[in-house]
Parts: C-alpha cells; sequence; structure tokens
C-alpha cells in the first residue's frame, strides 16, 4: 500500500492516475480524513496501518502562479517547508520509505564553458552569447547537477518567496538522506487546462522567451515511481525530459501541431517582462539529468515528450 499525499493537485493527480494504470494499492490520504501536518498525527497512523511507500506530493504554488506567494508567506512557508519536515521526521519515526516531490526552481541559469575552459554560471540565458550556444545545443552548455548549491534561494537574495521555500525544503530533507527528492520542472502533458505550461502559453498575453527543463507529468511521475520500485538509492534526483527548450521553440511548435494561424507577441526583453509581466522574480534554468539515467531510469528527450503532448492534444473544454 502506497500513501499518496496531495493526491488532488495537478501532480498529485497524475501520480493517482499511474498508480492505478500499474495495479499498485494506494490510498490518497486527505487532511479531513487525516491530518497529516500534524506530526503526531502521522506518525501514530504510519505505525499502525504501516504502507510500504508515502508520496508526499502536496505543497502550495499559489494561484494562478507563484506571484500569489508574495502575499501569502504563511501559507507558502506551511506548505512548502513545514510539511515536507513533519512528513520526512513522521515517516523516518514510522519506519517507511519517502519520496518527496521538489522542484527545479531552486536554480537560475546555466553553466557554460568558457573559451578559457572553465565553467562559469551564467545566470541569465536570454544574453545573445548564451542564447546562441542554447540554440546550437552547445556541448559548451550544461545544467546544474544534484551537488550544485542551490542559487536562486533565499541565501543570494534573488529569488521569489516560493523559490526560496522550496530551497528550504531541501536543507530539509537533506537530514534524511535515505529518501527520495524528486526535482519537477514546468510540468505539462497533452490535457489542457490552467496548469499545464502548453496552455498557459497558448494563453499569456504577451510571452516571455526564455530556455528551461521541462517535465512531462506523465513522464515525471512514471520516473519517480520506477525509481522506488527499482530500488535505487536514495537521495535528490533531477527528474526532467533530458535536454531544454526555449519558449519561441514551444511556440513554434504549437504552431505548426495546432494553431497555424496564432501570431502571439513576446515581450521585448527580460527587463520589460519585470516591469509589466511579473511581480516576482522567475527561476529559468537548465538540470542535468545524467544522474537519473544512470540509474536505469528511462525517460524520453523534451522534444519526443512535447511534440506527442501536442499530437494528442485534448482541448479544456471537451
Amino acid at each position: 500500500m502506497v500513501f499518496l499525499l496531495g493526491g488532488s493537485g495537478y501532480v498529485g493527480q497524475a501520480f493517482g492516475k499511474e498508480l492505478t494504470q500499474r495495479g499498485i494499492p494506494f490510498r490518497p490520504v486527505s487532511r479531513k480524513q487525516i491530518n497529516y501536518t500534524d506530526y503526531r498525527v502521522l506518525r501514530t497512523t504510519l505505525q499502525k496501518e504501516k504502507p510500504e511507500f508515502v508520496i508526499n506530493a502536496g505543497g502550495f504554488t499559489g494561484k494562478p502562479n507563484v506571484d500569489a506567494c508574495e502575499n501569502q508567506r504563511g501559507e507558502t512557508i506551511a506548505g512548502n517547508v513545514t510539511l515536507a519536515q513533519t512528513v520526512a521526521q513522521a515517516c523516518d519515526a514510522a519506519g517507511v520509505r519517502l519520496g518527496f516531490v521538489s522542484s527545479g526552481c531552486i536554480y537560475t541559469g546555466a553553466k557554460v564553458r568558457q573559451e578559457s575552459g572553465a565553467w562559469a554560471v551564467e545566470d541569465r540565458l536570454t544574453e545573445p552569447l548564451v542564447s546562441e550556444l542554447l540554440s546550437k545545443r552547445s556541448d559548451r552548455v550544461a545544467g546544474f547537477t544534484e551537488t550544485d548549491e542551490p542559487n536562486f534561494c533565499f541565501a543570494h537574495n534573488n529569488c521569489s518567496f516560493y523559490s526560496g521555500t522550496k530551497a528550504l525544503a531541501e536543507e530539509v530533507m537533506a537530514g534524511f538522506p535515505d529518501f527520495y527528492v524528486w526535482r519537477l520542472r514546468i510540468p505539462f502533458d497533452e490535457l489542457d487546462g490552467p496548469r499545464n505550461y502548453l496552455s498557459k502559453v497558448q494563453r499569456y498575453a504577451k510571452i516571455y522567451q526564455n530556455w528551461n527543463s521541462i517535465s512531462h507529468r506523465g513522464d515525471f511521475v512514471a520516473a519517480c515511481l520506477d525509481s522506488w520500485l527499482q530500488k535505487i538509492p536514495g537521495g535528490v534526483y533531477n527528474i526532467t525530459n533530458p535536454g531544454y527548450v526555449s519558449t519561441r521553440e514551444v511556440v513554434e511548435k504549437i504552431q505548426k501541431q495546432l494553431s497555424p494561424d496564432w501570431n502571439p507577441a513576446f515581450w521585448r526583453s527580460d527587463d520589460e517582462f519585470y516591469r509589466f509581466g511579473a511581480v516576482t522574480p522567475r527561476s529559468n534554468c537548465i538540470l542535468d539529468t545524467a544522474k537519473i539515467l544512470k540509474a536505469g531510469i528511462k525517460i524520453r528527450t523534451a522534444e519526443e515528450a512535447l511534440e506527442d503532448a501536442l499530437d494528442h492534444w485534448v482541448p479544456e473544454n471537451i
């Protein structure tokens, strides 16, 4: 039996679907049924019912986006930091393995090999030279690995409140190295909806061009479950579709596969976007997926996953 916390959320629903398809018994635990924000209640429940595994897909992201977290800081800390600590401590005390859904939004930029051969972090991926290297898929560009320290967090004083709390959550989880920490990045799939990255792009009044790693929602949860079922070592894993994509490339794929007459406007620069289009800084980053792939977990490339999602697109009103 698997306990699924946060099963009603965007990622939690995908976990429920994948568990069902695989025939794995699970219990979607709601706070009304079991107040899993209370350490003693959760620990006692785990000790009594003895699930094989717990998935913590709960958290607070803000609606419609992370800007909302700036005005709901108490809820953001409770949902992203306090809950992570409570669940991890209860699972540890009860001797139950845990998988925690984290985020790659604790990074900004990518690593670029300089002419000297040294690697340096470039935090603005829209800079012309960096963008050119990215567009060419140059081997001079590398993503952040699981051992790289977060650089979009409170310690650097450059982040959104949401990203800051996700970095704090990973500090909490570092105390439980046998548990899984699964980093998600910009989820999407073929189902149109307010949380789907592909839907957001199509609905923005203006589109912000940048480069990012992304996670197909179904691929993400499948890889997470595979990591548990295949008993790979615990720890932090970047679980994105290998590769990366620019917003312009996503727009071009949407135009080609869904809406040939769609011609959206773009923000002219980072400065314009942050002056008029966003309240708080956004994470735009590339993650390295070598660790999860070397562990034997199979994941489609970003390009394959994007094209498949658009080929099987299901509009929200159907």
